[in-house]
């Protein structure tokens, strides 16, 4: 049992690993209990037993084991940390749980890893259980199989990864253990719960009875999608969301969960791939050439068997595809037809995307094989196209597609039409656009007319199909000429028609995903047409695109124009006008007579051809009338403009007439549904007219009514076919006059430029002036919609043309196309947006491209041409290229069919010789620009070659590379370059050249492209493994890259990608990532979108679009760099903003004149009432993340008042480059409007915070130059930014600080360097704190670096609240992920460092060992470069000097108030302006030096400023003159009496002796005169807070100083103390000091006393008693709660530092003992709620136990005495005082009382009071002796010890001297006589040491200069007492003394009866060391502002151990006073 006991006393843990095993049970058992109390998930506990949780599961004895799972579950299931045992504990339970007989034990494994999987480790876990399923013990892998089972059934297909575990599967099925093979029967049926089908392909080959038990069970499952029962922590809401679903009975939400999930999983995903190219018979290619056809038979049956492989691996099959398609294409035999088209169907099932890059060279092949009859063959043939289309999307067939339709063979055309059927099934509303809709349908319309029945049919079903998939609203415009039983042919087809996505098109809304069987329509009933409507309704975006894309040129320029294009093609929302009213069939003119006379006035009609004119005109005028009181709807427009059109009709000669005629017409065309027909009716007429000069405005205006009646593209191509058909040139002109306008009106969109291009041809080449002018004018036009592209097509017209043009588009440069006016009303729907197109953000000018004609150049790439291109002789493979490229140029233009050129291309670019390389890539430039967007079919072939040469070792191959890319990019758009794995491929080659560049590259395309394909996942592995490249420079541009990736695929895709990586690599990953989704940019906004204009309902269904960008900000959110596209896009989106006002650009133009003037208007008091406005909240404060539309609002508004309009237009504009145009001005007219600056100083820097949101740099580096002129500015004017000014721009600048480019940085750097010329920079700490708070590492690094900027340039003043605080929050940062960041909190804290020496570390609070080591390192480091900062500290002052209002602030209590006003009334008080503000400067260095503290830069700071010190102070050496000189000033300052106080305490802190003397004695002055005094109230505080800081300064720097005569010191002592004791004799005022001033001026007057210099001074003495004069008052007339509370911390405080001497804490302890004596008196004023906090506090820090450890008895004996004290006062209601400590049944202290009481309770009165007045000197006898005899045992030990001999003995002496009747003989008895000698003669040495030496009867011996403690507290320092004894001692003595040494020192005596100061002494030359600073200096700010209770919370944290000295004793009240008279006498005979 003996062993029993031993264990049963170790602690919990130890237990748990004891080798007993009853010993581990008990652990486990303790443990589990402990595990179920801990309610925090972080608590520290925890982490105690993190190492022990695999002993626990893995324990050798079975039943310990069972209790170690127990208590292993709990432990996952809370504990915060357990995610890092994940992977040993898994592994555990596998190898020792999982083979475990008992079935508890397994179920408890089981249990274990699925809560590992619920915190969040799925991955983990899975991967341990995979390893499991290797072991050779059939039951562990049993185990492994059922917990993954359970795993998937509870948790569901998206946490468990069913791929790993389908790929094992076959593998267990074939096991020998029948229990291994059902457990795998159980998952697999688990498995097709989630998946279904997709698991079939993977099973295929398993045993076949196996399979078909399996089929049988899987039958058997219910056909509901699974949802998963338990969910992560993370995902915990959700459960209780289906929680409550269930308790409702419905779970419509889980419906549409896992709608999405069920698709989730891709039986291909499953599949392994297969290489298949190495396996190829090695004659292939020669056999498949072969004459016989028995051989390319066996061929393609080789390749037959190799692609039935259901998923092949990527790898270069463009020599198998051509090889089949050869086959395909030219063999005789169909059979080999038939089976080379299987061969290619099965490449493109197993390749799918990767093989549609070769699908446009297949696709024609195939189609034109069509006209081959056998059935078999067209099935193959229809097999592989549906395959191959798959791989592909129908825009890269497109071209290939409809070239075939035109085939005359009716098979091909059939088989097309059907092809295209089925591809449009599987196509969506978004996939299918207009732009390509419009080809296929004319191509269709042209079909349905065909001879052949089997076309039309399937034509109809292609119609059919299109009208199923994007409903009637987009197709039908493309129907308008079909005839009626057509039409109803294709919406039958349409019923008919499955899609595959099963009306998901637009909804997801039913999900029958019945695909249907190539080659067949599937008939399997209407979806529904009301579906049909329901999707297409919420979805018409997509559709509305065709006109702007497909013929509307230039859309993000001529976005505006959309509207009235996508109306214009006829699209008009209004229902029965859908297609009846377009297709108005033509009445003969009988009908349109008869229509006619009903609705106008008999008399009218008779009238139209009267032979007189007046009677026409009547007739005209009521016909007018008649036609305006017409309704729309009974309008017959068509008969009614008939009517005019007869006879005299268009020839009127009349030309009133023909006047009322043409409004008619326009009014007809306007109130009537007007069709082409009408239009065709009388625009011939119109056009007739247009050039008459009366009658022309009219037609124009009727033109423009049908125009916006019948579309301005049809009217427009009519008008100028019909205007260039006649001869008359001034009708041609005025035409394109009227188009020009138009346009204008109109927008863009929809026009038939190439019809114009001829048209406009020909005008320029006419001989009339006026019409080569017009044509001039509409060039301009079209030049501001489509773009410099325009310019192409008129390259060979004349110089002398070419010029006049050229002029014209200058002229157009950089205006934006008006938005359009007309043209929307009535199709304001069609304005509604086009949702997701932005994968073409390339249809820039290149549309407008696509209207030329292209050349076919592929007869020209001839097989000579290309074995050219790849000969082996350099010169002739130039050649080739050379012919390449001339044939390009020719061509100019051409067609995308360029034959075998690309692959010989291919080839050249890894030539190995460069010139070509580079000569190929200009060729492909070429290309790129010739073949258009239609280069995009190449992006696979020969783009992502380019992208390879990358890679190049060459820089300037490289170059041409990026180049080349880049014009593809820009013809093809981003979507083809990301789909697929070419470009991860790429990206996964370890070539840091091709890394950076690939990767520089789509860091700058990533942000312009609204989507991305899905595919771009798959370079973020490749992008992480850039992340840890070698190469530096691939690192970087991996992290810039990083948050665009981010924006894309959004953070939680990117953070889960990291599972796969390393757990370092995943660390620094996470973390970057952290870093990117702070700098993550919003994505652009839908430039379209933003562009379009006002019509109709616009607006409200567009904005929800761009939600994530502000309006206002719109237009900077698009990063494209293009600046013609940001301006289309500023002008929309203000036109937007302004809800269709003018448009802004207009406006602009018209105000130029008025920009005289200024540019900022001085208001009155305007700044005053907007700070009042914001303080009252009338207004918003300016606080915010991202500006809303309210900030900017409102700011507008305060702006208006100040900012002239014009201005102010440009700085609210939507585009960048008025930002810009704004802030040239602004730095233009900054010097000449210096006081509107001020005055709207506010408004511009809130104004310019604006702009740090904007993504163009270019408005950002020029804002930045702005700021740093105005700064530069406002320092020169003295101007003080006021803190709303301050807070609500420096946080926004600091967010810039973090800008990933350099230029920014280091602008922002110098800017806030400067503001702290105007704003104190201890302000200013705060806010570049806050900054180092944030997610982006740069932001960081720069702020950390920029504190220590301004810590070494101003001191530790700056650190605000505290430097203990704000050097903890800098510290935290050293172990920081990111380098830079670490390396900036490091150098902040060796700046730190040199200034302020070791105590650095004392202020930084603990660190972790590596964080310390590397400190400590770099601390090294920065050594051996020797007083290189304090130099440089010196030198950077000049430039960052701070105004004093920072250090004034410093010691002010007050508010804050503005300091400049201060300045003034200082300085209109003293005489000398120019004197007060250089005092301003030089003291404002003096204070840094004071913060400081550093003794090398003190020396040489007197050189710096020393002359002007002179001149100042010279009238001032001597106090007494500048006492009158000031007294009169004191008497009439009345108001500003505050601020002059102020300005002189701030000056008693100065580093010039006498500035500080002279401020003193202006404080005495008003001290002494009763009246006066009252004056200091409110300021003493302060003033202490100075005091002590120049002591300080005297003991740091001054006694250090050589230079400085001694004599000058101890004036400035006398001054001190003289002015203190004045202070502290006035009651009320001395009551004002607070706890923590006090506490600070304790500190440093004991400090002062305990300075050994100050005796070697010839009457240091005489210092020394003064001061211990002063403490005696400041003890008695200070409030009595304040002094003891400080004097209870400071004893705390000097305990804890190990720096302190045991003297400072026996000098505190005094002053307690002798407030102790003043309590009978003081008790009732005294706050003991307070002081009993503070003790509890006290002994909460030191409890009892480390309080006995202390080698000096005398503090707990004075805790216990003033207790004891408190207690006899008080009596038990004591205890009622205990209100402020929180949890009191803990607390030490009210167990010690109660203790008290009931001890005082037991003993008589009388007895207590007895042993009170024997005091503390003498305990209570009994417990004594053992103590003491304990005591003299442990010193006589340490005498007899070597080491410790020294010590023993002082401690022996100090002993006796305390206690002088203390008997030490016997334990001298028994020693020797040699050690009895030596004993004594010790004794006797350090008695003359000692009283020769010391200063204080108590004094230790210790060494001259003091380290005075600096514990991290708001507060600090101390005091103390040299009159030890009890008595007092009168001060009369010490007036005396005083009296006569003022005398001496020349000093008055007269005025000065209540003041003794001290004298002058001179000090030794030796030096000693200055000290490091201490906690006094660091503090001044906060203990004005931080309460006593925070002092005492942050003072717990201090964690250093003290070691007192050896102090024997403490004395409570009157002590043994015969023995303390004796000490009093020695002392004073030393003295003498």
């Amino acid at each position: 049992m003996g062993d029993d006991s031993e264990w049963m006393k170790l602690p919990v843990d130890q237990k748990c690993e004891h080798k007993l095993w009853k010993a581990r049970l008990s652990g486990y058992e303790e443990a589990l209990k402990i595990f179920q109390k801990i309610k925090d998930e972080k608590s520290p506990e925890w982490s105690k037993y993190l190492g022990l949780i695999k002993k626990f599961v893995t324990d050798s004895n079975a039943v310990v084991q069972l209790k170690g799972l127990e208590a292993a579950l709990v432990y996952v299931e809370n504990a915060h940390v357990a995610g890092k045992t994940t992977g040993e504990v898994v592994s555990g339970v596998v190898s020792k749980v999982f083979n475990q007989p008992k079935a508890k034990a397994k179920e408890l494994g089981i249990e274990i890893c699925l809560m590992y999987i619920e915190i969040e480790k799925g991955e983990a876990v899975q991967e341990e259980l995979l390893k499991g399923l290797d072991n050779k013990n059939p039951k562990i892998i049993v185990a492994c199989i059922e917990t993954l089972r359970k795993a998937l059934s509870e948790f569901g297909s998206k946490i468990i990864l069913l791929k790993p575990i389908i790929k094992v599967l076959p593998k267990l099925f074939e096991s020998r253990e029948k229990a291994v093979r059902d457990e795998a029967k159980l998952i697999a049926v688990e498995i097709y719960r989630w998946i279904r089908d997709a698991l079939r392909p993977p099973l295929q080959n398993i045993n076949s009875v196996q399979l078909k038990e399996l089929e049988e069970e899987w039958a058997k499952q219910p056909t509901g999608a699974p949802k998963p029962t338990r969910f992560l922590r993370s995902q915990q809401e959700l459960e209780t969301k289906l929680e409550q679903q269930q308790s409702a009975g419905g779970d419509a939400e889980g419906g549409g969960d896992d709608g999405d999930e069920v698709p989730q999983i891709d039986a291909y995903e499953l599949l392994e791939a297969v290489e298949i190219l190495s396996k190829l018979p090695k004659d292939f290619y020669d056999k498949i050439e072969a004459k016989k056809w028995q051989e390319r038979k066996e061929a393609l049956e080789a390749v037959e068997v190799l692609v039935k492989n259901p998923k092949l691996e990527a790898g270069d099959y463009a020599d198998l595809v051509k090889a089949l398609k050869k086959v395909v294409g030219k063999d005789t035999n169909v059979m080999l037809v038939a089976l080379a088209a299987k061969c290619l169907t099965g490449l493109a099932v197993g390749l799918r995307k990767k093989f549609g890059q070769y699908a446009g060279h297949v696709v024609p092949t195939i189609l034109e094989k069509f006209k081959e009859k056998k059935p078999q063959v067209v099935q193959a043939l229809q097999e592989a196209i549906d395959a191959i289309f798959l791989t592909t999307t129908l825009q890269n067939i497109s071209e290939d597609v409809l070239a075939v339709m035109d085939n005359k063979n009716p098979t091909i055309k059939q088989q097309t039409s059907l092809f295209i059927a089925r591809s449009f099934r599987h196509c969506t509303a978004s996939t299918l656009p207009k732009s390509l809709l419009k080809p296929f349908c004319a191509a269709l319309l042209k079909h349905i007319n065909d001879s052949a029945l089997e076309v039309r049919d399937a034509a109809f079903e292609a119609l059919g199909t299109a009208l199923k998939v994007v409903g009637e609203k987009a197709v039908n415009p493309f129907l308008a000429d079909v005839d009626k039983l057509k039409l109803d042919k294709i919406k039958e087809c349409s019923e008919k028609v499955e899609l595959v996505h099963g009306k998901k098109a637009g909804l997801a809304a039913d999900k029958k995903e019945s695909k249907p069987v190539p080659g067949r329509s599937a008939t399997s009933g209407a979806a529904g047409d009301k579906d049909m409507k329901d999707t297409s309704a919420p979805k018409p975006g997509p559709l509305k695109k065709a006109p702007a894309t497909k013929t509307g040129g230039p859309p993000k320029k001529g976005k505006p124009a959309a509207p009235g294009g996508a109306g214009s093609t006829g699209t008009k929302n209004k229902k029965g006008l859908d297609t009846k009213e377009i297709v108005e069939p033509e009445l003969s003119i009988e009908v349109c007579e008869e229509k006619a006379s009903a609705v106008l006035p008999p008399t009218c009609i008779q009238l139209l051809d009267s032979s007189n004119w007046k009677e026409r005109l009547a007739c005209m005028e009521e016909f007018q009338k008649a036609v305006e009181l017409m309704d729309r709807t009974e309008m017959p427009c068509q008969a009614l403009v008939r009517m005019l059109a007869k006879k005299p009709g268009w020839k009127e000669t009349n030309f009133q007439v023909m006047q009322m005629k043409l409004h008619i017409v326009a009014l007809i065309a306007q109130k009537g549904n007007f069709s082409k027909t009408s239009a065709q009716i009388v625009l011939d007429g119109l056009v007739d007219k247009i050039g008459d000069v009366k009658c022309g405005n009219n037609a124009k205006e009727a033109m423009t009514a049908i125009a916006e009646a019948s579309m301005l593209p049809w009217t427009a191509e009519q008008v100028m076919s019909m205007a260039f058909s006649q001869k008359n040139p001034k009708n041609q002109s005025e035409t394109l006059n009227w188009l020009s306008n138009a346009i204008k009106e109109f927008g863009f969109s929809g026009l038939n430029v190439k019809a114009f291009i001829s048209n406009v041809k020909t005008a320029l080449a006419a001989t009339n002036p006026a019409v080569r002018t017009s044509a001039i004018t509409l060039l301009g036009v079209m030049y501001l919609y489509v773009g410099p592209s325009l310019r192409m097509f008129f390259e060979d017209e004349k110089p002398a043309l070419l010029s006049q043009i050229d002029a014209e588009f200058e002229k157009m440069q950089g205006q934006s196309p008006p938005a359009p006016t007309r043209g929307i009303s009535k199709h304001s729907t069609s304005t509604t947006d086009e949702g997701e197109e932005g994968d073409e953000p390339d249809e820039g000018g290149n549309d407008v491209v696509d209207l030329l004609p292209r050349a076919e150049i592929s007869d020209k790439i001839t097989s000579e041409l290309v074995s050219k291109i790849g000969d082996k002789n350099w010169k002739i493979r130039k050649e080739g290229l050379d012919e390449v490229a001339s044939i390009i140029n020719e061509a100019k233009f051409i067609q995308p069919n360029i034959g075998e050129l690309p692959t010989a291309l291919k080839g050249r670019l890894n030539d190995s010789n460069k010139i070509l390389v580079q000569q190929t890539l200009n060729i492909l430039q070429q290309l790129a620009v010739a073949m258009g967007p239609n280069i995009r079919q190449h992006v696979k072939n020969l783009g992502i070659p380019i992208i390879t040469v990358l890679g190049d070792s060459k820089n300037n191959v490289r170059a041409a590379a990026l180049a080349t890319v880049n014009a593809w990019a820009e013809q093809t758009g981003m979507k083809e370059w990301l789909e697929g794995e070419d470009l991860s491929e790429e990206l996964k080659k370890e070539n840091p050249f091709l890394r950076q560049e690939l990767l520089g590259w789509l860091a700058e395309k990533l942000p312009t492209l609204r989507s991305t394909p899905t595919d771009l996942i798959l370079c973020v592995p490749h992008l992480y493994s850039c992340l840890e490249d070698r190469n530096g420079d691939v690192r970087k541009k991996a992290q810039d890259a990083l948050p665009f990736f981010m924006m894309h695929l959004g953070y939680e895709k990117m953070a889960k990608a990291t599972g796969k990586l390393k757990p370092t690599s995943k660390d620094q990953v996470l973390a970057m990532l952290d870093k990117a989704k702070a700098n993550m940019p919003a994505k652009p906004a839908p430039a379209k979108a933003t562009s379009k204009p006002v019509g109709g309902s616009a607006p409200a269904k567009f904005q929800p679009a761009s939600a994530p960008v502000e309006d206002s900000v719109s237009s900077s959110v698009e990063p494209k760099p293009d600046p013609k596209k940001a301006k289309t896009l500023g002008v929309s989106s203000k036109a937007k903003n302004t809800q269709g006002k003018k448009v802004p650009s207009k406006t602009s133009l018209k105000e130029d004149d008025d920009k005289s003037g200024p540019i900022f208007i001085v208001v009155p008091n305007g700044k005053e009432q907007r700070m009042k406005d914001e303080k009252g909240l009338k207004v918003l404060k300016w606080n915010f993340t991202t500006p809303r539309d309210e900030y900017i609002e409102q700011l507008k508004i305060q702006m208006s008042s100040c900012v002239a309009k014009w201005l102010q237009d440009e700085m609210f504009h939507s585009d960048f480059q008025h930002h810009n145009k704004a802030l040239a001005v602004m730095v233009d007219h900054l010097e000449s409007e210096k006081e509107g600056v001020i005055g709207c100083l506010d408004l511009i820097l809130k104004w310019l915070t604006l702009r740090f949101f904007d993504t163009n740099t270019s408005v950002l580096m020029k804002a930045l130059e702005y700021l740093k002129l105005l700064f530069t500015l406002l320092s020169e004017e003295e101007y003080h930014l006021t803190e709303n000014e301050a807070s609500s721009f420096i946080p926004y600048l600091i967010l810039k600080v973090g800008e990933p480019k350099d230029v920014i940085r280091k602008d922002v750097r110098a800017i806030l360097n400067r503001m702290c010329l105007v704003y104190p920079a201890s302000k200013m700490f705060p806010f570049i704190m806050e900054g180092t708070k944030s997610k982006n590492s740069k932001q960081r690094a720069e702020c950390l670096e920029e504190l220590g900027c301004l810590i070494e340039s101003y001191g530790m003043n700056v650190c605000q609240p505290t430097p203990g605080k704000a050097l903890k929050e800098i510290a935290i940062h050293i172990g920081d992920r990111d380098n830079a960041v670490r390396n900036a909190a490091l150098n902040t804290i060796v700046t730190v460092y040199n200034v302020h020496g070791d105590q650095v570390f004392k202020l930084i609070g603990n660190l972790s060992e590596k964080d310390m080591s590397m400190l400590e390192e770099r601390i090294k480091r920065s050594a051996k470069r020797p007083s290189a900062a304090p130099i440089k500290q010196v030198e950077e002052k000049p430039q960052r000097t701070q105004n004093i209002s920072s250090s004034a602030n410093m010691l002010r209590k007050g508010p804050a108030e503005d300091m400049s006003s201060k300045l003034n009334q200082a300085r209109s008080m003293s005489g000398h302006p120019e004197a007060a503000q250089t005092v301003r400067r030089e003291f404002q260095l003096d204070l840094d030096e004071i913060e400081n503290d550093n003794g090398t830069v003190r020396c040489e700071m007197p050189e710096l400023v020393q002359h002007k010190l002179d001149d100042i102070f010279e009238p001032v050496l001597i106090p007494e003159p500048k006492i009158r000189a000031v007294s009169p000033h004191f008497d009439d300052m009345h108001s500003n009496t505050a601020s002059t106080i102020n300005f002189i305490i701030s000056q008693v802190a100065s580093g010039d002796i006498n500035t500080s003397i002279q401020a003193l004695t202006q404080i005495d002055e008003v001290l002494r005169q009763e009246d006066k005094a009252e004056a200091m109230s409110g300021h003493i505080d302060q003033f202490l807070i100075a005091t002590f800081m120049q002591l300080r300064l005297i003991y740091n720097t001054h006694m250090a100083d050589e230079k400085l005569e001694k004599d000058e010191i101890i004036k400035l002592y006398s001054c001190i103390i003289g002015n203190m004791i004045s202070l502290f004799q006035i009651e009320s005022l001395a009551r004002e000091a607070s706890t923590g001033v006090l506490k600070d001026l304790m500190h440093g007057l004991i400090t002062l006393m305990l300075d050994s210099r100050i005796e070697d001074l010839e009457e240091g003495h005489q210092v020394i008693r003064s001061v211990n004069l002063l403490v005696v008052k400041v003890l008695e007339k200070s409030d009595q709660t304040n002094i003891l509370s400080a004097l209870l911390v400071l004893l705390q405080d000097s305990l804890l530092a190990t720096a302190s001497s045991p003297k400072f804490s026996e000098l505190v302890m005094k002053c307690l003992w002798r407030m102790v004596r003043l309590l009978p008196d003081t008790i009732n004023s005294i706050n003991l709620d307070r002081i009993l906090l503070d003790i509890h506090i006290f002994m909460k820090v030191f409890p009892k136990e480390k309080l006995k450890q202390c080698k000096s008895e005398f503090p707990i004996r004075t805790l216990k005495t003033l207790l004891h004290t408190l207690c006899k006062l008080k009596g038990p209601k004591i205890l009622d005082h205990l209100t402020m400590i929180d949890n009191k049944n803990e607390s030490e202290l009210e167990a010690h009382l109660c203790r008290m009481m009931k001890h005082s309770m037991d003993q008589t009165g009388s007895k207590s009071d007895k042993e009170t007045e024997k005091g503390a000197s003498r305990i209570d006898e009994k417990s004594s002796k053992a103590k003491v005899n304990d005591f003299l045992a442990e010193i006589f030990k340490k005498i007899g010890s070597k080491e410790n001999t020294k010590e023993g003995l002082a401690e022996l002496y100090e002993y006796k001297k305390k206690y002088s009747d203390a008997d030490i003989e016997p334990f001298l008895k028994n020693s020797s006589q040699f050690f009895q000698n030596y004993v004594e003669r010790g004794l006797r040495m350090i008695e003359m040491e000692r009283e020769g030496k010391g200063h204080i009867p108590t004094s230790t011996g210790i060494s001259p200069q003091i380290e005075v403690t600096c514990v991290p507290t708001p507060t600090s320092t101390v005091s103390s007492i040299g009159n030890t004894n009890g008595e007092e001692v009168g001060p009369s003595v010490y007036l005396e003394r005083l009296k006569i040494l003022r005398q001496r020192c020349g000093l008055d005596n007269t005025k000065q009866d209540d003041r003794p100061p001290l004298t002058s002494l001179l000090s030794k030359p030796a030096v000693p060391t200055v000290v490091s600073s201490t906690d006094m200096l660091h503090s001044k700010l906060s203990q004005l502002r931080e309460s006593r209770e925070q002092h005492q919370h942050s003072d717990l944290d201090s964690n250093q151990t003290h070691s007192s000295g050896a102090m024997t004793t403490s004395s409570s009240c009157t002590a043994n006073i015969d023995d303390l008279k004796k000490r009093l006498e020695r002392i004073k005979s030393s003295r003498k």
